[in-house]
């Protein structure tokens, strides 16, 4: 935006200059003397000055925010506030502005001859204007964008598009494929990886095609998310003949890395970031119980909407049936571990999250389809009852028990 608008003042100033006629459009009660370059080289140069104090400001507030949201939220929600669209915009026009009149500012002269760019110098004065309404929004949206129910909403939203995403189909509405057991092969060859980071992003089209092509099977060792140091297996291929090492670069170039997690296919780190947020407000140091209660209540939407999908394919199989790749993904299992097992622990003695917990485990209990996963919901129950009989009162675990209850007869269990 800001290379634009430059580009555009530039631009602008010197096709009036050509085209004097162009400044008739100008209304004369903003430029009654439309051939003083003096009051154009004023107005220039002081939104120029202008936008540049505001940038300034533009820039302290955001740096205060991420300040603000890295201690009393988490680290991790960092990037969210970086990508966010209004602040990018924001600064993207301010920017955009002082180039815009300092492109235009040297086209505002008295020698040789006289010219007043008015044409130009009204943009820039719309431009001004723009930028006074963006920044009032700019400062409503800051404020709205702090509050920790709007950051945990915003990053629920993200992970329930992600496991859109990711898992394109409801919960009955494709049947999985038969496969046969894979081929057996002569050469079995790990690949290590070359670079240490993040897996952040797995081409699974990629690497089909490629071992279609080569005849060959992929079995990836690590899953999105995780972290890979150099020289650690990332995969192995399965061949009949010996693999060479171009063909190892092939389906390297299949994986991205990156030195921190991303939510890019990475289902698990849009709840734990959550997470995140739960148990920095369950700390003493900030003891608010509301924020974790809100926490839990997206998490248990999250692990709904997750429930809802087909899960996804962790083996690719061809036309014929054959084994070509296998990748391992998150079962539902450990979602729930990483939605609910830290914040069990750190809620042992906060009477409401942990009846928060429940509820959420319940509403859950009630979407998923099978029977095992309502066990594993139960299970989750038992241990977060567990921790509290150890470290509250017999009055204080009574509805607790009652939850309980109704949890086990959701999983057909009898408690």
């Amino acid at each position: 935006m800001a290379v634009l608008l430059g580009i555009t003042g530039a631009l602008l100033s010197q096709l009036e200059e050509w085209m004097p006629a162009m400044s008739a459009w100008v209304p004369t009660i903003l430029f009654p003397s439309k051939s003083d370059p003096a009051v154009a080289q004023l107005i220039l140069s002081t939104i120029a000055s202008a936008m540049m104090t505001v940038v300034s400001i533009v820039f302290a507030v955001l740096l205060m925010t991420l300040t603000l949201a890295s201690s009393q939220f988490s680290p991790r929600i960092i990037i969210t506030f970086t990508e966010d669209k209004v602040t990018q915009n924001t600064l993207g026009i301010f920017l955009g502005t002082f180039g815009y009149c300092i492109a235009a500012l040297p086209a505002a002269r008295s020698v040789p001859h006289p010219f007043a760019p008015v044409l130009t110098v009204t943009g820039a004065m719309a431009l001004s204007f723009t930028c006074s309404c963006v920044l009032v929004y700019f400062i409503n949206h800051i404020s709205e964008a702090i509050s920790a129910n709007h950051i945990v909403a915003k990053l629920a939203r993200q992970t329930e598009l992600m496991i859109e995403k990711t898992l394109p189909y409801k919960r009955g509405q494709t049947v999985n494929k038969p496969v046969l057991p894979a081929m057996t092969f002569i050469y079995q060859t790990p690949v290590l990886s070359i670079v240490s980071g993040y897996i952040r992003y797995i081409d699974s089209e990629r690497l089909f095609d490629l071992a279609k092509f080569h005849q060959l099977h992929v079995q990836v060792v690590r899953r999105v998310g995780h972290y890979v140091p150099v020289g650690v297996p990332l995969f192995i291929l399965s061949s009949n003949n010996k693999i060479s090492e171009n063909i190892h670069h092939e389906f390297r170039a299949a994986f991205d890395f990156g030195p921190t997690r991303t939510i890019q296919q990475d289902i698990e780190f849009g709840i734990l970031q959550i997470v995140d947020i739960a148990l920095k407000a369950l700390s003493p140091a900030v003891n608010d119980p509301s924020t974790a209660i809100n926490c839990v209540d997206q998490l248990s939407a999250i692990l709904i909407h997750y429930a809802s999908r087909n899960p996804q394919e962790e083996i690719l199989s061809d036309a014929d049936g054959k084994a070509m790749v296998s990748i391992p993904y998150l079962d539902f299992e450990r979602l729930v571990d990483s939605a609910f097992e830290q914040i069990r622990m750190y809620s042992r003695t906060d009477v409401a999250v942990s009846l928060r917990m429940f509820r959420a485990l319940a509403d859950i209990a009630h979407t998923v389809p099978d029977t095992a996963s309502r066990k594993v919901l139960a299970e989750k129950g038992r241990r977060i009852l567990a921790g509290c009989e150890k470290n509250m009162e017999e009055n204080e675990i009574i509805e607790m028990r009652n939850r309980m209850i109704a949890l086990e007869a959701l999983a057909g269990n009898e408690y």
